[in-house]
C-alpha cells in the first residue's frame, strides 16, 4: 500500500477553505493508503509564539483533524514534536543539504520579508521537513503548486544521503492532491480564504457558530448583474458560492447555477448547507474538547505507531553515515517486592513505540507485542530497544517521581538482551522447550489464562533480572 504524508501546523484558525480543499480529501485518502498526518508543531516556532499559545493550538489543531474525520484507528495521526527522531534526523539533513540550496528557498525570502526577527530555524525548517517526510519512507506527498519545491529539496537531499552513504531513504514523489473545492475569500473571491486574521469576515471557520456562517454567507460580495453563472474569470463572488454550495452538497457548481436566478436564494441555500456540513464536525470537536485525555491518548497511539517507524528510519542513517552505536540501557527496575514492579516493566514493554497492544492488560500484551515484533521480522532489537528506553525514561518519571535518586543506576543488560531474555525466561516458565522462538512465546502468551500469564511473567521478571 503507498505511504503518504501530509503535515499541517498549528497556526490560524481552520476554515472552510482547508476543509472542502484539503482535509476532507485526507479523510478520504486514509481508507486506501497508508496514511500519516502530522500536526508539525515545531516548524511554528521559527515564528515566536507567546508562551502557550502553540500547546493550545496544537491541541485544538488535533482535535480538529480528527472531529472532521481522520481516524487515528485507520491512519496515523501525530504530533512532530512527540516523536524525537525528527529533530535528530534533521541534523543529518542540515549537513547533507547545502546552504544554497536553503538560500534558493522561495517560502524563507517570503516570510523573512514579512518579520523583523528572522530566526535561523525560519531558514533550516527545510532540514527538518526533510526529515518529517523521510523518517517514514513516505512514497507520496500530496502538495500545492506552493510546496512542490519542498519535496524537490527533500528528493535531493535523499539522492544525496543514498549516494553518500548507501540505500537509506525512500525517495518521495510530490503528487497532485484529488482536486478539492477552490474555496476563496467571501469579501475578497480573487484571494483564496485564509487561516490570517485579515479578512476575519471573508472567512468561515469550521467552529463558527451556524448564526454566524449565515451572517458572513449572507453578506459575501457579489457584483452588480443578477444573472448566476459558473465562472470565476467575470463573476468571482457568485462562482465562490456555487463552489461552497457544489462541495457541501457533492454537486456540480456548473449544474447548480442553472437552478437560480437571483443571489439571495443561492445565498441563503448555501449558507444552510454549509451549517449542516460542519454540524457533525462541530459535534465531534466538542466531545473532544470535553476529553482532553482522550485526545492525548489517541496522539499517544499515533506517536507510539510514528515513532517505531521512524526510530527504525533513523537507526539506518545513523549506522550507514558511520555514528558510533550506544549501549541503551533500561533503569533499574523498582525493589523486589514493590507492588509497581512488574507492571512497571510491562508498562514500558506495551508503550514503546515499536509494540501495539490494550493498554489494560499492559502486562501480557506488551509482552505478546514484543515477541511478535521481533519475529516479525519487520523491527529488530535494536529499533524495539531504542523506543522502550525512551517509554522506561518516560514512565519511571511519571509514575515514581519521588523514588528517581540522585546516583540513579541502570540495568546491567542491554535492552535489547532484556527484552530476549525476559522472553526466553517467560518460555522457561511455561514449559515450553528451550529453543523455542519468540512467536512461540507471543501464541503461549495468546492461549495462556490470566494467572497462568501473570505468574509466568512474574517468574520470568525475577528469573532473568539480577
Amino acid at each position: 500500500m503507498t505511504r503518504v504524508l501530509s503535515g499541517i501546523q498549528p497556526t490560524g484558525d481552520l476554515h472552510l477553505g482547508n476543509y472542502l480543499g484539503a482535509i476532507r480529501n485526507w479523510a478520504r485518502m486514509q481508507h486506501r493508503t497508508d496514511a500519516f498526518f502530522c500536526v508539525v508543531d515545531l516548524h511554528a516556532v521559527t515564528v515566536p509564539k507567546a508562551p502557550g499559545e502553540l500547546r493550545a493550538a496544537t491541541l485544538k489543531l488535533s482535535q480538529l483533524l480528527m472531529a472532521a474525520g481522520l481516524d487515528p484507528e485507520i491512519c496515523t495521526v501525530f504530533v512532530q514534536s512527540h516523536v524525537p527522531e525528527h529533530t535528530e534526523c534533521a541534523w543529518l539533513m542540515e549537513c547533507t543539504v547545502s546552504f544554497g540550496e536553503l538560500r534558493r528557498m522561495t517560502q524563507f525570502k517570503d516570510k523573512s520579508d514579512r518579520h523583523d526577527f528572522i530566526s535561523a530555524g525560519l531558514f533550516t525548517y527545510p532540514a527538518l521537513q526533510a526529515a518529517d517526510i523521510l523518517l517514514y519512507d513516505t512514497d507520496e506527498v500530496p502538495v500545492g503548486a506552493d510546496q512542490r519545491q519542498h519535496v524537490e529539496i527533500t528528493r535531493d537531499i535523499a539522492e544525496r544521503f543514498n549516494s553518500h552513504y548507501g540505500e537509506t531513504f525512500v525517495v518521495p514523489e510530490a503528487v497532485v492532491p484529488e482536486a478539492g473545492a477552490r474555496i476563496m475569500d467571501l469579501q475578497r473571491p480573487v484571494d483564496k480564504m485564509s487561516k490570517s486574521l485579515d479578512s476575519p469576515r471573508g472567512s468561515v471557520g469550521l467552529l463558527d457558530e451556524p448564526g454566524a456562517v449565515e451572517r458572513k454567507i449572507k453578506a459575501a460580495v457579489t457584483d452588480s448583474e443578477s444573472e448566476v453563472r459558473f465562472d470565476f474569470e467575470t463573476k468571482p463572488g457568485v462562482s465562490n458560492l456555487l463552489s461552497i454550495l457544489g462541495a457541501a452538497t457533492d454537486r456540480d457548481p456548473a449544474e447548480l447555477a442553472g437552478q437560480y436566478t437571483r443571489y439571495g436564494p443561492l445565498k441563503a441555500d448555501a449558507a444552510a448547507a454549509v451549517i449542516e456540513l460542519l454540524r457533525p464536525l462541530q459535534a465531534r470537536f466538542a466531545e473532544l474538547e470535553a476529553d482532553p485525555a482522550e485526545t492525548a491518548r489517541l496522539l499517544q497511539v499515533g506517536a507510539d505507531k510514528a515513532g517505531a517507524i521512524a526510530a527504525a528510519t533513523l537507526a539506518r542513517a545513523k549506522a550507514n553515515i558511520g555514528l558510533l552505536e550506544p549501549v541503551a540501557r533500561l533503569p533499574r527496575c523498582p525493589p523486589r517486592g514493590s507492588r509497581y514492579r512488574l507492571s512497571w516493566f510491562d508498562l514500558a514493554l506495551a508503550n514503546s513505540g515499536a509494540l501495539s497492544c490494550s493498554r489494560s492488560d499492559p502486562g501480557r500484551r506488551g509482552l505478546a507485542a514484543a515477541a511478535a515484533a521481533l519475529s516479525s521480522g519487520e523491527i529488530g532489537p535494536p529499533q524495539v530497544a531504542a523506543r522502550i528506553k525512551t517509554s522506561v525514561d518516560h514512565e519511571w518519571n511519571k509514575n515514581f517521581p519521588d523514588d528517581c535518586p540522585e546516583h540513579y543506576t541502570t540495568s546491567p543488560l542491554t535492552v535489547a538482551e532484556d527484552i530476549s531474555g525476559c522472553l526466553d525466561a517467560v518460555a522457561k516458565a511455561a514449559g515450553l522447550p528451550s529453543d523455542a522462538d519468540p512467536g512461540e512465546v507471543e501464541d503461549w502468551l495468546d492461549g495462556a489464562t490470566d494467572i497462568e500469564a501473570e505468574l509466568a511473567l512474574a517468574t520470568a521478571l525475577g528469573d532473568f533480572d539480577r
